[in-house]
């Protein structure tokens, strides 16, 4: 497993009656994560254009370590509180060229 630092994106869209709910959500997975080993950064966005699209801009110090992230108890529990309430959510998992 490489041990190449990794960046995420993640677009997360949310149905527009339940955005409010989602974008909390979101929020509250923010202090969790900054306190696990390797997450570099863990940033949410929310679009200009389509305010139910919500966007997690991370860096993590390895694939491994990110993986365990997404094993966490809290981001278990956040899909189990959102469940139906999220249309997609489309995760990108990118290397560093330069």
């Amino acid at each position: 497993m490489s041990n190449q630092q990794l960046t995420i994106t993640a677009s997360i869209l949310a149905k527009t009656e339940k955005r409010e709910f989602v974008k909390q959500a979101l929020l509250k997975l923010i202090p969790p994560t900054l306190q696990e080993e390797g997450c570099l950064n863990y940033d949410l966005h929310q679009d200009n254009e389509n305010l139910d699209r919500f966007f997690f801009y991370e860096n993590w110090e390895s694939r491994e370590l990110w993986l365990n992230h997404n094993a966490s108890a809290h981001i278990a529990a956040h899909r189990k509180n959102t469940e139906g309430a999220i249309i997609e959510v489309i995760i990108s998992e990118l290397s560093p060229v330069s």
